[in-house]
């Protein structure tokens, strides 16, 4: 959910701190959103199975999340 209008950035990451996709980066308007990964890098290659982080950046907030790929 975003209650206002806003820059919005998702990133992944792997365990090593190396960004693996930005998934969004874009101006949004208020509302809810869905993010789907397809577990591919930024050049377009699958990722392996793993612990991956996903950091969100939206109007001056930033949360950082762990996630599971399971193939």
């Amino acid at each position: 959910q975003l209650p206002q209008a806003s820059a919005v950035k998702i990133s992944i990451f792997n365990t090593s701190g190396q960004m693996v996709r930005e998934l969004v980066d874009t101006f949004q308007p208020a509302g809810s959103y869905r993010v789907q990964w397809d577990a591919r890098d930024q050049r377009g290659q699958r990722v392996a199975s793993g612990i991956y982080l996903y950091r969100l950046r939206a109007d001056g907030f930033t949360t950082m999340r762990r996630m599971v790929l399971l193939k």
